[in-house]
């Protein structure tokens, strides 16, 4: 009787050392060094900023910020957030409006903005003035382009989208200024595609427009490189990678506009011509990238030159092939900076762009214009949902929902 005891007994602590042994092997195999249970939060309201990135890191999750300012929440606190899976959206208060420092900076929200024209971008030496390849500055050497971009962002600007710009959706950092960048003609040496990696992606010539662009991109993460490239029915003028690099542009922050199927000049065209080079060009986009083109017409030749003329009303809304087309925005081959989007003369239907060459300082040029806008250039409060202007421009304000700061 005492052996069956103590037989039962002996088996007993076995199991027991068995199962201790079970549960200690999946507690190490499962063990991370640094690991414990972590806090889930769900909502983080009244966090601070730094507790909030804390929480991102610890849990790998991706952290979007917003911010705005607030009187009544001290700067760095959170306001809103929004846990979306693996992303956590927050709004983080800036604390009060700084007015003393608008008024340093000179913040103007209804100051004048550029918009720059490019065509040929060539990797050559110029020929004329400062960086002109052709008399007329319409073609740039590549070098010329590269200094035009460093020059720009040493003055305090920083690229916003056409479509931001005609929206009113202005994202630049307190104090600096935004600038646009536009190409007409698809020409390929703006996008030069030298072949594809092992990988099947495209590889750009680094003299070409792209090329300087992507470069400038990494030296210059806070310059929010992008840009606008109008095509006609050629594309990219390089048939073998059409398709490719527009699908490219779109997925890289850059845009694709239309500059018309032939490039004709509107004053010598007829009214059902006009439908056919504007509506054509839409139905081209819309067969390769479709929704992902802007519904903006690039001018040719800034013709037909007056809002008036019988052929401007069809460039913005009429029907080809039984489609109806509509264009939000036209641009003009102008000369100087446009207003801002906010200010009661601007029209998105026929805006002025600069043309981008060298002239000596004259007939408003890269220096004439830079030296303008020097006087009366658009200066951001750093925040797209508040409107900041010196109290003289208010008579010039026009109607909007976003907040008005006045100083």
């Amino acid at each position: 009787m005492r052996r069956k005891k103590r037989l039962k007994k002996n088996i007993r602590n076995i199991l027991i050392i068995v199962i201790v042994l079970v549960v200690g092997i999946v507690l190490v195999i499962n063990f991370k060094p640094g690991s414990s249970k972590k806090e889930e939060i769900t909502d983080f309201k009244n966090m601070k900023l730094s507790e909030v990135r804390d929480y991102v890191k610890n849990n790998n999750l991706e952290l979007k910020e917003n911010y705005v300012y607030s009187d009544s929440i001290k700067k760095d606190i959170v306001i809103e957030s929004k846990l979306d899976n693996k992303t956590l959206s927050v709004t983080i208060s800036r604390g009060s409006i700084p007015i003393n420092e608008f008024k340093e900076k000179s913040v103007n929200e209804l100051g004048r903005v550029p918009i720059m024209m490019y065509h040929q971008i060539i990797d050559t030496e110029a020929k004329y003035i400062g960086g002109n390849v052709d008399k007329d500055g319409y073609s740039r050497t590549s070098e010329a382009f590269l200094k035009d971009l460093e020059f720009y962002y040493e003055n305090g600007y920083r690229m916003v989208s056409l479509k931001d710009y005609i929206d009113g959706n202005i994202d630049v950092p307190l104090g600096y200024s935004p600038i646009i960048l536009t190409f007409d003609d698809g020409n390929a040496n703006n996008f030069k595609v030298t072949g594809k990696d092992a990988d099947g992606n495209l590889e750009f010539d680094p003299k070409s427009a792209i090329g300087i662009l992507e470069t400038i991109k990494k030296k210059y993460p806070d310059y929010n490189v992008t840009a606008t490239f109008f095509l006609n029915y050629e594309l990219c003028n390089q048939k073998e990678y059409n398709e490719d690099i527009m699908k490219w542009l779109i997925k890289n922050n850059y845009d694709i506009g239309n500059h018309t199927t032939i490039h004709p000049d509107f004053t010598t065209i007829s009214t059902e011509k006009t439908k056919e080079v504007v509506g054509k060009m839409y139905e081209r986009l819309e067969s390769i990238i479709p929704n992902d083109y802007l519904k903006i017409v690039a001018l040719p030749f800034g013709s037909p030159y007056k809002k008036t003329h019988p052929n401007y009303q069809y460039i913005l809304s009429g029907e080809y092939n039984g489609k109806t087309y509509e264009t939000e925005a036209a641009l003009r081959v102008g000369w100087e900076s446009e207003v801002s989007p906010f200010d009661k003369s601007f029209d998105k239907t026929f805006l002025k762009r600069c043309r981008a060459y060298d002239n000596n300082g004259k007939e408003f040029d890269i220096e004439m214009n830079f030296n303008l806008l020097e006087k009366n250039r658009y200066i951001s409060d750093g925040d797209k949902d508040i409107i900041t202007i010196p109290s003289s421009y208010k008579d010039n304000l026009v109607d909007t929902n976003k907040k008005i700061v006045t100083y």
